[in-house]
């Protein structure tokens, strides 16, 4: 069975809770899936950038956006601080200016001081993992970890077939795939010591 497409999954998931009269709200159960996969992994192949322009205290931050890295404004990086920080700053200084610092502020990025002028900024940032569903048959992690879409899909299956003795063998399996998916992701960024040569040799 070819777990690599969004139907293989969902044929997938299927047979494995095997129950008729299901295929109608299996796309629910990876919705759901993909759900907790965005508040659990953070890949490399999760980081994109765009440009925003910054011309006022608050810029709206891309849709699919799950976490800043950086933000580099006006050919410099700015400075992430909290958001009790900002209120001081700003309660302390009404300038306004090329930005230095940023936050973020529900689903907006806040800058200090207020840009006096229209800025280009650059948001590296972790964006969410394009949903699977009839026109997007497949993505990065369907391809790498497609026990991580089915375990997590069947989590979330489990409640509404009552399948509770289930739950904690496919919550495990879940579990284990995210910790896999992780780790491979650490040691492709960052070479073995084994081959790196000693000094001297």
């Amino acid at each position: 069975m070819d777990l690599t497409t969004y139907g293989g999954l969902q044929a997938a998931i299927a047979q494995w809770i095997d129950h008729d009269g299901l295929m109608r709200i299996i796309p629910s159960f990876i919705a759901l899936a993909e759900a907790q996969i965005a508040r659990d992994v953070r890949n490399s192949k999760m980081v994109t950038s765009a440009d925003l322009t910054i011309d006022s205290r608050f810029t709206d931050l891309p849709d699919d956006h799950l976490g800043t890295i950086r933000l580099d404004c006006n050919g410099k990086r700015l400075v992430a601080r909290s958001t009790d920080d900002m209120i001081q700053m700003r309660d302390n200084d009404s300038a306004s200016g090329v930005p230095c610092y940023f936050t973020q502020v529900g689903r907006q990025i806040e800058v200090f001081p207020s840009p006096d002028a229209s800025y280009t900024a650059t948001l590296q940032y972790h964006a969410r993992i394009p949903a699977l569903d009839g026109e997007n048959d497949t993505n990065w992690l369907l391809t790498e970890a497609p026990d991580a879409y089915l375990y997590g899909a069947l989590i979330h299956a489990a409640p509404y077939l009552t399948e509770d003795a289930r739950t904690n063998t496919w919550a495990e399996l879940y579990s284990a795939a995210i910790k896999n998916l992780n780790k491979s992701d650490r040691m492709g960024q960052w070479p073995s010591a084994i081959s790196i040569p000693a000094r001297g040799a």
